[in-house]
């Protein structure tokens, strides 16, 4: 157990590396040619899904992730989670990728159309210091078994590890890595790696998929007529 870490137990990062095994982040070349991925039916990136995305900025470029474009980062991540009514209880900002978890709100929640708009975005602010995403990002959608708590939480450790795994921090401090973090809309306090864990965001994530993401009352304590 890592103190004060995102979860209370650490996974295998074999186990957890075959499930996500579809990750790769340059693209496919065949002949010498860039080829775009195949992807998933658009029915399986709506309603109350979870898919973990991977960014990669253009030929594996660096120089992009400071404090800075991290406050940047957030502004855009938070435009979007509201509007699309989406969540991400993890990101990860790396030197030539970026990993986030998105979780559907609402029975109405597209995740391809959130995506693209975040990308655009991304890609403006991007453009601006001479950089860009590489023009397809990657996704995992997760599958039945993928859904229960606990393999949440696995997936979520796994991203919150990449520090670790690239030598960006000592083995079990990933959780002082400053370009790691969650955005819930309207939790705007929410810190991961706290004593609480996973507790505050389980029940934060309870309310947005209840009120679709404030779009109406909480039925859960109905106000009196």
């Amino acid at each position: 157990m890592v103190h004060g870490s995102l979860l209370s137990f650490k996974v295998s990062d074999v186990d957890v590396a075959e499930t996500l095994d579809e990750f790769r982040y340059d693209e496919v070349m065949t002949d010498g040619h860039k080829q775009r991925l195949k992807r998933l039916g658009p029915e399986y990136y709506r309603g109350q899904g979870w898919v973990h995305w991977t960014l990669t900025i253009e030929d594996r470029r660096t120089g992009w992730l400071d404090a800075r474009f991290s406050c940047k980062f957030r502004e855009l991540l938070t435009y979007a989670m509201f509007r699309y009514q989406v969540a991400c209880p993890i990101y990860c900002l790396m030197p030539d990728h970026l990993h986030m978890l998105w979780a559907g709100l609402a029975d109405s929640t597209d995740q391809l159309t959130a995506m693209k708009s975040f990308r655009r975005d991304m890609n403006d602010a991007l453009g601006k210091i001479g950089f860009e995403l590489q023009r397809q990002p990657y996704d995992h959608v997760l599958k039945d078994e993928e859904l229960e708590t606990d393999a949440i939480e696995s997936v979520a450790d796994y991203i919150a590890r990449n520090p670790e795994r690239s030598g960006l921090t000592q083995s079990d401090v990933f959780a002082s890595y400053p370009y790691t973090g969650c955005l819930l809309p309207g939790a705007a306090q929410l810190r991961l790696f706290t004593d609480e864990g996973w507790d505050v965001i389980w029940r934060t994530l309870s309310f947005l998929k209840r009120t679709e993401c404030y779009r109406r009352p909480d039925p859960k304590y109905p106000k009196n007529p």
